[in-house]
């Protein structure tokens, strides 16, 4: 009996245990971060924070692109905190200081990490977008409703912004790896939401670049609401994982695949609480797990400056 409809997921060579990664996109892709750092891969994501729609993700590419930090001309005060209209929320603070110091910090390291990457992967998780003063934001940071127009963009939109990125600019000789996030945007209405991944899927399609389906894989194989949260729309870490399975059954060699296993099983060996840390059991059992890391550091030097486990 087969009780899934599969998703055949064409097996490419993209990534590699020494891949330099760059996630670019929405809240998914720091989900796909979490399971990647975990596994000891070399990955920066989200400079300016989760970002949403297509539109907003190729403005922060073009502003890395453009080595111009962000000054107070920048930024808006509203509700008690300065904002940027490119960035997330988690960078507004109550003073320009401090606002302008934690944007400017990630977007140096956002510069270094696009220069460098041999990989990046962009999550799109929504073609609708927020205009004020005709241009797109990032974010509307309860700024009142009556501030912006609401509008879908449309694929032809979509690929004509991409498109010189792809073909001419930074990210011409790099391995570029388009998602679709499968979280639903229920806030803009369930057919609205769909429209919205039709034309994202639509875009990616036109733009010509690899895609992996996780859109795909949580409407079709994972299909039944104990794969969602509670609030229906955002999967659960047992969702998450199966993408992150999937995705890395299609894109690492099997021994790749081996080798993040095994700094996996190290990291969370390392980061075991024992109940009785003074036993002999546990000593030995710590030796172990260190010997193991300091041998996949010598193969990964990486790996030596993000040493788990009693802060060390």
């Amino acid at each position: 009996m087969i009780l899934q409809t599969p998703i055949e997921i064409r097996k490419l060579p993209l990534l590699s245990i020494k891949s330099k990664i760059l996630l670019l996109g929405s809240c998914f892709a720091d989900e796909m971060v979490a399971r990647m750092q975990a596994r000891g891969l070399q990955v920066s994501s989200n400079p300016f924070g989760t970002l949403y729609n297509p539109m907003s993700i190729a403005a922060c590419i073009n502003r890395l692109i453009a080595g111009k930090p962000f000054s107070t001309a920048d930024l808006i005060y509203h509700d008690g905190l300065w904002h940027s209209m490119l960035h997330h929320g988690v960078f507004s603070y109550p003073t320009t200081e401090e606002t302008l110091a934690a944007i400017n910090a990630a977007y140096q390291q956002g510069c270094r990490a696009l220069a460098e990457a041999d990989v990046v992967i962009i999550t799109f998780g929504s073609a609708w977008v927020y205009e004020q003063n005709g241009q797109v934001v990032a974010n509307c940071h309860k700024l009142p409703a009556t501030t912006f127009r609401k509008r879908k963009v449309a694929v032809e939109e979509i690929v004509e912004t991409w498109s010189p990125l792809l073909k001419e600019g930074v990210l011409r000789d790099k391995t570029v790896l388009f998602t679709v996030s499968p979280i639903r945007h229920k806030a803009d209405g369930l057919h609205e939401n769909q429209l919205s991944k039709a034309t994202l899927l639509l875009a990616v399609e036109a733009l010509g670049r690899p895609y992996f389906p996780a859109y795909e894989i949580m409407m079709d194989e994972l299909r039944d609401y104990r794969f969602y949260d509670t609030d229906m729309c955002h999967p659960t870490e047992q969702a998450v994982d199966y993408i992150w399975e999937r995705l890395e059954e299609s894109y690492f060699s099997k021994e790749d695949r081996e080798e993040l296993q095994r700094i996996l099983a190290a990291r969370k060996a390392l980061n075991h609480r024992p109940l009785h840390p003074a036993t002999a059991d546990y000593k030995s059992f710590r030796a172990k797990a260190e010997e193991q890391w300091r041998v996949l550091a010598s193969k990964y030097p990486w790996l030596g400056a993000t040493y788990p486990g009693d802060g060390k």
